[in-house]
């Protein structure tokens, strides 16, 4: 059941026309990067191409983080807790 949510979420993201830039060659798929930033805990909610790299939020024990992603391994580079 959670991994339907994930996909149906990740669908609905990828259908939003988005101001943001597209992801280039060789970059991680969406699907990917969520299973990446999974194994890690977390449960990403949001996400988009930004200036060479993935970013979005993500969520852990109830907790929001925004976060930055290579674009290649989706590994995390940044992390940050989001306050607002």
């Amino acid at each position: 059941m959670r991994l339907m949510m994930i996909g149906a979420a990740l669908c609905a993201f990828a259908a939003t026309p988005a101001l943001a830039d597209r992801p280039g060659r060789g970059w991680i798929p969406v699907g990917a990067l969520a299973k990446v930033i999974e194994r890690q805990g977390y449960h990403m909610t949001k996400v988009e191409a930004d200036d060479g790299h993935w970013e979005g939020e993500m969520t852990k024990a109830g907790r929001v983080y925004d976060f930055h992603a290579d674009p290649r391994t989706g590994r995390l580079t940044k992390v940050e807790r989001d306050y607002d």
